[in-house]
């Protein structure tokens, strides 16, 4: 029999995972059976959201780029629930500028750019390589399977628009460290998926005026409308739960192709 397994009893780490895409996970997670830590910034909704979720989810506050912050958040995973089967990366940030604005005769900011490239690259093979350290204590179930880290890049990587320079090359690095990650952690029997999605109804958008947000909306061939990010958090269980799903970037879109 293939070895098709359920997160249920599984314990997810969600790094971003007090709003948008990793709130949704996170609530996924344990209406699923799973326990949950959620790794988000100590000025975010985690404490009030792990208390609403119950016994089965834990609050880690933490930057993603600091060593010493995810070194905690997945102690307190094996503290509190014993172990760490899953790490989801949702922790990003996104500046618009142009590479250079003609206008004002202004280069887009170095540290702009730098920081977005800390974040969402440095922070999330951070939370991997500690990820991974833990998982690699589980013992493996009969396909020899011991961990599943699911990242987040952006449709951004393939068709990044004008004013992406910082987070196309942050999201395309994301796809790019996804295979070579997947290989140097198979001999452990730990899986590692990126995800890229399209335009979904987070924060990140929220801030967009109404009528932005029904035009890009429309750009979605089809079903056209913003990603609910449910069906984000429903594919992250259903990569956790396929066992042959292994360094694979998938496009969860609607189909739509970025214009510049």
């Amino acid at each position: 029999m293939a070895n098709i397994r359920s997160v249920k009893g599984a314990v997810g780490l969600v790094t971003g995972g007090a709003s948008g895409l990793g709130r949704a996970t996170v609530e996924r997670l344990v209406s699923q059976g799973a326990s949950a830590v959620i790794l988000d910034l100590p000025s975010s909704e985690g404490q009030s959201l792990a208390s609403s979720l119950g016994d089965r989810c834990a609050f880690a506050p933490a930057d993603v780029t600091s060593e010493s912050d995810v070194r905690s958040a997945v102690a307190l995973a094996r503290e509190r629930f014993g172990r760490l089967d899953l790490a989801v990366n949702c922790a990003g940030i996104a500046v618009a500028v142009k590479t250079y604005n003609f206008k004002k005769d202004l280069p887009h900011s170095l540290e702009d750019f730098s920081r977005v490239i800390n974040v969402n690259i440095a922070g999330t093979f951070n939370v991997i390589r500690l990820a991974a350290g833990e998982m690699g204590k589980n013992e493996p179930d009969a396909d020899g399977h011991r961990g599943c880290i699911v990242n987040t890049a952006s449709v951004a990587a393939f068709d990044g628009q004008v004013g992406q320079a910082a987070y196309s090359a942050s999201k395309g690095a994301i796809v790019g460290m996804t295979l070579p990650i997947a290989r140097d952690l198979a001999p452990m029997g730990i899986r590692v998926v990126t995800i890229a999605p399209g335009l979904f109804s987070t924060p990140l958008l929220a801030g967009l005026p109404e009528k932005v947000r029904s035009f890009l909306a429309r750009q979605v061939p089809f079903p056209s409308r913003l990603g609910d990010p449910a069906e984000f958090a429903h594919l992250v269980t259903a990569l956790a739960e396929n066992p042959m799903i292994n360094g694979e970037v998938i496009r969860l879109d609607g189909a739509i192709r970025m214009q510049p």
